[in-house]
């Protein structure tokens, strides 16, 4: 049983990447400038290295390029909130 158990689990594992595959090559050379500004003017070589990644997060960037959102997302963080200052920070409104 743990064997069968592990053969699906690999089987699994290597339909979602082929998927990924699928995914990736289109998106490296069409989509990620679409939703990455800076990725527009990026090289072949700079898309040729994104592919593996792209391959394991094809679900969370189909759904982005999808969306069509076309900034980065802004990271509110503590340390950037930080860096704005309390007059920029809606965390810190009211304390003093």
């Amino acid at each position: 049983m743990p064997v069968m158990l592990a053969d699906i689990l690999i089987l699994l594992a290597a339909i979602y990447l082929c998927i990924g595959l699928l995914f990736a090559i289109p998106f490296a050379f069409f989509g990620a400038g679409q939703i990455d500004p800076t990725a527009r003017k990026a090289t072949a070589g700079f898309k040729l290295i994104i592919i593996p990644g792209t391959m394991a997060l094809w679900p969370l960037l189909a759904f982005r390029w999808l969306k069509g959102v076309a900034e980065p997302p802004e990271e509110k963080n503590p340390h950037r909130l930080a860096a704005r200052g309390p007059e920029n920070n809606p965390a810190r409104e009211g304390k003093g």
